[in-house]
């Protein structure tokens, strides 16, 4: 039994794309080891910023360097931005596109077969990916979208992902229902520009409603979605108690002048519509976002208007991001680059107002009842997972099984001056029977 080891870095699209091809493999005879040493390595990269290269090339390194002899597939982004670069440093053995990284495991196949293999012979298909039972989450991960037509000043991803494109709707309800009866209790769609899903008459409102309709035990996440003008029939979705009410929305910046220079599709004012729309349907409404800072152009004062509006719409989580500039994106050649010592400090206080933000949310829910997933239990007894808002959240209680639901009331908030270990410490409600 051959060892295959994965690497993922980046976004949900690429953990959805590792967890089906881990599954894959897994039935396919192979043993998936998290870490250590193993017969192949698939190295799943993203591109979205230099760091994310700077971090794919050491992985690849740091993987050839300790396992000389092991088979070595580099995928995902940042192959489709580099991929001469990466066949003529050799470092890898196959260098393969996203458009046929879901042919990995009959390229390996091949290989082992034959000695050799050639990934270009294979048809280019983005969504013939098997469901994923065998995954390294106890959430499923759903790819419904792929590519962008967005084409913001920043942004690489419709160079290295290509142009939007929709998986089938039928093929969608077809994965959600096997991997519900293989037991998975959560669902997380995902997607390059979810917001934009369109499969005949299926819009992405559609969609969602057709998916939280669906029979059994389970709830719905919608991951990372661009602003979209979401109808009040979608924000109504949003009632039904297996659609999560928590949205990672993407701001990018709060001031009119920066967005207009991202060529972003919406202004400031429309998106803090967008967010009291959201909160009157759902108060308890769990809002996270992106920010990026430095942007070319940005000045004290219109980074400014960023923090204030991150204050203002209470966004319990930032994912900041330092402006990177890539190579062939029309930001790359704007005058006033931002110096990356600024960059940095801008960096630091956006993520202030993300701790400070959040620990405000998580006042606001303290004594409410959440619906606990739990996702593992630790050798004390200790049972952690998220509540439906996505609050991290552990209880500590005889009997506890994992990847079941449990009501439980938010009390204490652990961890109060660090964002990323921030949780709730919960017990049953006193009506619990």
């Amino acid at each position: 039994m051959r060892k295959i080891a994965f690497k993922t870095l980046g976004c949900r699209v690429n953990l959805f794309e590792t967890d089906a091809l881990a599954s894959r493999f897994k039935a396919g005879g192979y043993e998936v080891v998290d870490s250590g040493e193993a017969d192949i390595f698939v190295v799943n990269t993203c591109t979205v910023t230099n760091t994310s290269d700077q971090k794919c090339r050491q992985a690849i390194h740091q993987i050839r360097r300790k396992f000389p002899e092991a088979l070595v597939v580099v995928t995902g982004c940042m192959v489709n931005h580099r991929k001469e670069e990466l066949i003529q440093s050799g470092i890898a053995d196959y260098v393969i596109d996203n458009e046929r990284k879901s042919a990995i495991f009959d390229i390996v196949e091949e290989h082992f077969k034959l000695g050799h293999s050639d990934p270009e012979g294979y048809d280019r298909d983005l969504f013939s990916y098997q469901p994923a039972f065998d995954t390294f989450h106890t959430r499923s991960l759903i790819k419904i979208h792929d590519g962008c037509n967005n084409f913001c000043s920043y942004c690489i991803i419709p160079m290295v992902r290509g142009r939007s494109t929709s998986r089938p709707a039928d093929d969608i309800y077809r994965n959600i229902r096997e991997v519900v009866d293989h037991g998975f209790k959560e669902v997380v769609l995902t997607g390059v520009n979810m917001g934009r899903y369109k499969d005949g008459d299926t819009n992405f409102e559609t969609l969602v409603e057709h998916i939280i309709n669906i029979r059994g035990d389970f709830r719905v996440r919608v991951s990372s979605i661009e602003p979209d003008q979401f109808s009040n029939r979608f924000l109504e979705l949003f009632q039904h108690e297996k659609l999560a009410p928590h949205m990672h929305i993407c701001l990018q910046s709060g001031s009119e002048d920066t967005l207009k220079r991202m060529h972003r599709f919406y202004t400031a004012s429309q998106f803090r519509e967008m967010c009291q729309r959201i909160k009157t349907f759902r108060p308890d409404f769990n809002l996270t976002t992106d920010i990026i800072v430095g942007f070319p152009g940005e000045t004290e004062a219109t980074f400014q208007e960023s923090c204030d509006f991150a204050r203002e719409i209470g966004f319990s989580h930032i994912h900041t991001f330092k402006y990177s500039k890539r190579t062939g994106t029309k930001a790359a050649a704007m005058p006033d680059q931002v110096p990356e010592t600024e960059k940095s400090r801008r960096s630091e206080i956006m993520r202030g107002i993300s701790l400070e933000n959040k620990l405000k949310y998580f006042e606001q829910m303290k004594g409410h009842t959440q619906r606990l997933l739990i996702e593992r239990i630790d050798s004390k007894g200790i049972a952690r997972g998220y509540g439906e808002n996505y609050i991290p959240i552990q209880l500590q209680e005889e009997g506890l099984t994992k990847n079941t639901f449990i009501d439980v009331t938010l009390n204490e908030i652990l961890n109060h001056t660090n964002e990323d270990k921030m949780v709730f410490n919960a017990s049953k409600p006193k009506n619990f029977s």
